[in-house]
């Protein structure tokens, strides 16, 4: 549509709250309702799409502006552990963590983004040899990358959806801006 490359991000927030018994005014409880019940639910946070184009800045990717959005919608540098107001972890049977989800694995840089900006979850749809196969260059990324993301506590699950974000990217390949050009021994190797 002329907004932007063919990338797309949304950060989720998941909530998980342990709801605390009642009881009728009796003072007895019935049987069950002692129990603690978990409920959970997930809201929209933030929306973000590739800007490098017409904003002419390299770093505007899908990621780091649906990042940059939440962040600041949350009045937060982190969204991991949400604080309390007395600057401490909160602790109170409430469970808040945010997901990424993308169109495409992050490149490079977007990879790093995520790392540092807090996220629990991290979504993806198109490779990034989905990415590479139009010419896009998506950096050193490799399978250690992940592995290093795991091993910091984020959850990663791939190709969701991918076939569906793979022609995204075929159809954009047709005439869209290339704006970071893959060396052509990656793309023809």
């Amino acid at each position: 549509m002329g907004t932007g490359g063919p990338f797309g991000a949304a950060i989720f927030e998941r909530v998980r709250r342990l709801r605390r018994p009642t009881h009728g005014g009796g003072g007895e409880m019935n049987e069950g309702e002692g129990e603690e019940e978990e409920e959970e639910y997930c809201t929209l946070v933030s929306v973000g799409m590739n800007r490098v184009v017409p904003l002419n800045n390299s770093t505007l990717h899908a990621e780091m502006v649906a990042i940059q959005i939440a962040q600041s919608k949350l009045g937060s540098f982190t969204l991991s552990d949400m604080m309390n107001d007395g600057g401490n972890v909160s602790n109170d049977n409430n469970c808040r963590k945010f997901e990424l989800f993308t169109s495409c694995e992050p490149c490079a840089m977007c990879l790093g983004g995520t790392l540092w900006s807090g996220v629990s979850r991290l979504v993806t749809g198109a490779t990034k040899d989905d990415a590479q196969s139009i010419g896009f260059d998506e950096g050193p990324v490799n399978d250690e990358s992940y592995v290093y993301l795991e091993n910091a506590g984020i959850t990663v699950t791939k190709n969701v959806m991918r076939d569906e974000a793979a022609d995204v990217l075929r159809r954009y390949g047709r005439g869209g801006v290339i704006y970071n050009r893959c060396p052509s021994s990656v793309v023809d190797g």
